[in-house]
């Protein structure tokens, strides 16, 4: 694993209110990532409050080990992968976190899932892209929107997989899903005049290889 400290001050150089997707290849809450090293991760964010952090992981329990330890600033979108039932503990670790917005990454998708969205903001679908892809079934994705209807969460339908990430198209039940927390409107109101069509633009911050 090989740290890049040097790529931190990356989102001060962007002017226009981003979502930022911090190691979108990797997890920031690896065994083998030093708490001062995610503490300077931390205090980047909070010097960019015109900018969201979206930080997924699959390493929930160092993730509660630490969250005692950490400040999380309020442009943390904090997430956690849960790809079939097996993983769905993970949830319950993202509720003990004191962020702003929690969020389920459904992807790739890889059965049914029940979910209890308690203090839940959002849930990402997705199925798996690839030349060895697992075919996700259209109903798993069709019941998990329904239980986010049920409970007033953002359901956000990335892609039905395949191939390519574009293979079969983004459509469920003939429709693009783009639902996002009430948060990101709020926080693009807060942080100028900036036209949301052009504020909605996304950035990759890869800390971690």
């Amino acid at each position: 694993m090989t740290l890049h400290p040097e790529r931190l001050e990356e989102p001060l150089r962007w002017r226009t209110p981003s979502r930022v997707f911090v190691n979108s290849m990797s997890d920031l809450f690896h065994d083998d990532v030093p708490l001062d090293f995610i503490r300077q991760v931390f205090s980047v964010i909070h010097s960019t409050p015109w900018h969201i952090y979206q930080i997924l992981t699959k390493r929930q329990s160092r993730l509660g080990d630490l969250a005692s330890q950490l400040d999380f600033p309020e442009n943390i979108w904090l997430g956690v992968s849960v790809e079939n039932q097996n993983h769905i503990d993970r949830i319950e670790y993202l509720r003990t976190v004191p962020v702003s917005v929690r969020f389920i990454s459904c992807e790739p998708l890889l059965g049914p899932l029940e979910l209890n969205l308690t203090s839940i903001d959002w849930v990402i679908v997705g199925g798996e892209s690839g030349q060895k892809h697992r075919q996700m079934k259209l109903d798993w994705a069709r019941d998990i929107r329904d239980q986010c209807q049920n409970s007033g969460v953002a359901f956000f339908f990335k892609q039905v997989g395949g191939r390519t990430p574009k293979a079969a198209g983004r459509l469920l039940d003939d429709k693009i899903w783009d639902e996002m927390p009430n948060a990101w409107n709020q926080h693009i109101q807060k942080w100028g005049s900036v036209p949301l069509k052009s504020a909605r633009r996304s950035e990759k911050l890869e800390l971690i290889a």
